[in-house]
């Protein structure tokens, strides 16, 4: 049997979507999958040394690292409405963010990415364990942070007070669906059986759909997340992108990438192997 090394995040979205395929209780069709889960922002610092064969990514991470990765077309969290948020502790005026100093969830992550695009002058930014920016903004560490994960759900029961949803701003700017994390494949894994663990991640992600309730997996990588909570963050982050990317997803990476190596004003169409299947 051919041992596949995959990383994912503990995350529901992500423990959702691969439950199945980790676990024994689907046909994975003669692969053996090896997980490991980390917060993305360690799976996006592996991805330099190519320490995985299948990996989830943040959109710059996979940027970064396009002579070792390609996108599958399927596992993806994209969609509308599901951006981070910029939060802090006060009402603060959108001209006044370039001056203050923000947490965010990793230099390499879509969330930085997309503070990026909406204040380029921002240059304040405190790198923070995702789970940790809520106590780094109320303690005055900093200023202000950059929610992503299960954190949407709960910083205003925390007081914090939202400045701007960065990805409602990427949407009106773009037209586009915000491209948050996608799942690659490393180059070297031949093409036979990269296609077959992408149609086996869509086969786990059809499993999942297909229970009345959430698997123990999901429970138990959720440290003490609220239920209620934990399904919120699913049906926020999975949806029919997360199948398949299809064109509309496809075509929001693209102008991702092309924002990203600053050529969009240009109208300049990128020319690099994004993806693993035409």
């Amino acid at each position: 049997m051919n041992k596949i090394s995959i990383g994912f995040s503990p995350c529901p979205n992500d423990t959702f979507i691969f439950d199945a395929l980790v676990n024994g209780s689907m046909d994975t069709q003669g692969l053996q999958f090896e997980p490991q889960l980390e917060d993305v922002e360690t799976l996006n610092r592996w991805a330099s040394a190519g320490k995985l064969q299948v990996t989830k990514l943040s959109l710059p991470a996979l940027f970064q690292n396009l002579d070792k990765y390609q996108i599958l077309d399927s596992g993806a969290a994209l969609g509308r409405g599901v951006g981070p948020l910029l939060i802090a502790k006060e009402e603060v005026p959108l001209a006044d963010v370039p001056h203050k100093s923000i947490a965010i969830p990793g230099l390499h992550t879509t969330a930085n990415f997309l503070l990026s695009f909406a204040f380029p002058g921002a240059t304040q930014r405190i790198e923070t364990l995702f789970s940790g920016i809520e106590d780094s903004v109320l303690s005055g560490q900093t200023q202000m942070g950059v929610l992503i994960h299960e954190n949407r759900f709960t910083y205003a029961q925390r007081g914090l007070k939202k400045v701007l949803d960065l990805g409602a701003y990427w949407e009106e700017k773009t037209g586009a669906p915000i491209p948050l994390g996608v799942i690659a494949v490393r180059r070297d894994v031949p093409l036979a059986v990269a296609q077959k663990i992408e149609s086996l991640i869509a086969q786990s992600l059809q499993q999942a759909w297909r229970s009345q309730e959430l698997s123990t997996y999901v429970k138990a990588h959720a440290q003490a997340m609220d239920p209620q909570v934990m399904q919120q963050h699913i049906n926020l982050y999975v949806n029919n992108f997360s199948y398949s990317l299809g064109t509309v997803g496809r075509n929001a990476i693209e102008k991702a990438y092309r924002l990203y190596k600053k050529e969009d004003a240009l109208g300049v169409a990128t020319q690099t192997n994004l993806f693993l299947s035409a």
